[in-house]
C-alpha cells in the first residue's frame, strides 16, 4: 500500500509542478541561461577562464575554431610551453588559475612541496571515513569526504583569502587521494577485490599519485603519467558559465565556507548533462563494436549513427555522445591537444584501430549533425570523445571518469570561488515569476 500511495501521489506532484510550456516564451525566460540565438546569458564577470567558439558580428552569431584561455593565456600555448621543457603541467595550471599568474621557477618549486605535503589524508580519515562508509558511486564518496573535512579544518569558515589559499591548496591535493581510496574501498567490499591502499609519494606530481594510487601495483609509464597530465590540465577550467562553476559563485556570494561551495560545485558535475559525458562516449561505443563490429566497412558506421539520432540503437536519445557543445562550434581546442597526445598512448597500447573508431565518429557525427544546421549553428566534437578514449587506455575504471575530472576543475572552482568573494559581496539572487495563481485556503473538513 505505501508503495501505490507513493506512486499516487507522485503523478499529484508532477502534475501540480509542471508549468505550461508556453508560459516560458510568453514571460521571455531565457530557459538554460540561453539566448534566443544559443549565446549564454551574461550573468557575471570572470578573470580566471574564457572559452570563444564563436562571434557576434552586427548582431550574428559566427563560427569561429575554439580557443580556451587561463587567465588570459592561450591554453594551447601554455601546454605547448610546459611539453616542450618536459615538465609537468597541471600542477602550474592550478598555480596561474589560483593565484592569476605563471610561477616563477621558485615559486613552483614551493608550490608543489605544499601539494606533496598535503596529499595525505587526515589522521583516521581513511579508516573512519572512506573505509567504514564505502559508497557504490565514487562522486557520492568524494562529496561526503569533503563536507567531513570541515571537520578537520580549525578555521573552516574564515573566508578571507590567505585562507581561501589554504584550503584550495588541501582540496587540490586531497581530492586524487580521496577518490583513489573511494575506489578501492568500493573494488573491495561491493566487488569483492583484494584492498591495497598505496600512501602518496612526493616528487611525481598529481598525474603520477592518480595512477600509483588506483593501481594495484602502482606502476605506470611516462607517457601515461604524460597523457593524464595533459588530460587534468585541459579540465582545470572552462570559464565561469558552465554549470559547476556558475554554482560554485552562486553558493560562494552567500558567504558559505569552502567545503560546502566546493560540495555543491560536486553536486552539478555528477550530473549527467555536465560531467558524465565521456561515461556515456564510452558506452556509445562499446555499443558500436558490438552490434555494427564491421562500422570501418563502408557506410555501416554512418548508417549506424544516423539509427542513433533516429532513436533506433544504444540508449535510444537521439545523441551521439561527445558531439556538440554549448560555446565551441567549428572546434574544440581541448580535442586538438588530447588527440596529438592520445594518438602516442594509442600507438604505445597498440590500440591504433580503436583510435581510428573514435575518428570516424568525430568526422562522419559532424557531417550528419550538420547537414541540416546553418552556418552559424554548427557542431563540432567535444573533448568528451577522446577524454573516456584515453582513460580507458590508461586501465581507467569508468566509475573514476567524472571523479577524475573533479580532480582536475576543483582548481577552476577554488579560482572562481576566490574570484567571487574578492570581487562581488552581492548575494546572487535572481528572479522567478509565480505563474499559478493564489488559491484560497480550505478547512480540513472541506477537502
Amino acid at each position: 500500500m505505501t508503495n501505490e500511495w507513493i506512486n499516487l501521489m507522485a503523478a499529484i506532484a508532477t502534475e501540480n509542478n509542471k508549468i505550461d510550456q508556453s508560459e516560458y516564451d510568453k514571460h521571455q525566460v531565457m530557459r538554460g541561461l540561453r539566448n534566443p540565438n544559443g549565446t549564454g546569458v551574461l550573468v557575471g564577470l570572470t578573470d580566471v577562464g574564457a572559452v570563444d567558439g564563436y562571434e557576434i558580428v552586427d548582431g550574428v552569431k559566427v563560427p569561429m575554431p575554439g580557443k580556451l584561455f587561463y587567465r588570459g593565456i592561450d591554453v594551447e600555448a601554455l601546454v605547448e610551453g610546459f611539453q616542450e621543457e618536459n615538465r609537468r603541467g597541471f600542477e602550474e595550471t592550478a598555480y596561474l588559475l589560483l593565484f592569476g599568474e605563471l610561477p616563477s621557477e621558485e615559486s613552483l618549486k614551493h608550490f608543489n612541496e605544499l601539494l606533496d605535503k598535503s596529499r595525505p589524508l587526515p589522521p583516521d580519515f581513511t579508516e573512519n571515513m572512506i573505509l567504514k562508509n564505502p559508497s557504490k558511486d565514487i562522486m557520492n564518496k568524494l562529496m561526503r569526504s569533503v563536507l567531513v573535512l570541515y571537520s578537520y579544518d580549525e578555521d573552516p569558515d574564515n573566508i578571507d583569502v590567505p585562507n581561501l589559499i589554504r584550503q584550495s591548496i588541501r582540496l587540490i591535493a586531497q581530492f586524487p587521494t580521496i577518490i583513489a581510496y573511494g575506489y578501492q574501498a568500493k573494488a573491495h567490499y561491493f566487488n569483492g577485490e583484494s584492498l591495497v591502499i598505496h600512501q602518496p609519494k612526493k616528487g611525481i606530481g598529481t598525474a603520477g599519485n592518480i595512477l600509483r594510487l588506483i593501481r594495484l601495483d602502482g606502476k605506470y609509464t611516462k607517457t601515461e603519467a604524460s597523457v593524464l597530465d595533459l588530460c587534468l590540465v585541459i579540465h582545470a577550467d572552462h570559464g565561469g558559465g558552465n554549470n559547476s562553476a556558475f554554482a560554485t559563485h552562486v553558493v560562494s556570494s552567500s558567504g558559505t565556507d569552502t567545503y560546502s561551495a566546493i560540495t555543491t560545485a560536486l553536486g552539478s558535475l555528477k550530473g549527467p548533462k555536465h560531467g558524465g559525458a565521456s561515461y556515456k562516449v564510452k558506452a556509445m561505443v562499446d555499443d558500436i563494436l558490438e552490434n555494427c563490429p564491421n562500422w570501418a566497412e563502408g557506410d555501416a558506421l554512418e548508417n549506424y549513427l544516423r539509427k542513433m539520432l533516429a532513436k533506433e540503437v544504444f540508449d535510444k536519445s537521439g545523441l551521439i555522445y561527445g558531439m556538440g557543445h554549448a560555446v565551441y562550434t567549428i572546434s574544440d581546442p581541448r580535442v586538438k591537444l588530447l588527440k596529438s597526445q592520445g594518438i602516442k598512448l594509442a600507438e604505445e597500447k597498440d590500440a591504433m584501430t580503436l583510435y581510428g573508431l573514435y575518428e570516424a565518429i568525430e568526422v562522419l557525427g559532424s557531417k550528419i549533425l550538420n547537414e541540416k544546421r546553418t552556418a552559424t549553428d554548427r557542431v563540432c566534437a567535444n573533448v568528451d570523445l577522446y577524454s573516456g578514449f584515453v582513460y580507458s587506455l590508461l586501465n581507467i575504471p569508468e566509475e573514476l571518469f567524472t571523479p577524475l575530472f573533479a580532480a582536475a576543475r576543483v582548481s577552476g572552482w577554488c579560482a572562481h570561488r576566490i574570484e567571487q568573494i574578492v570581487s562581488d559581496s552581492k548575494i546572487m539572487r535572481p528572479a522567478y515569476m509565480s505563474v499559478g495563481g493564489n488559491q484560497p485556503y480550505i478547512k480540513m473538513e472541506d477537502r
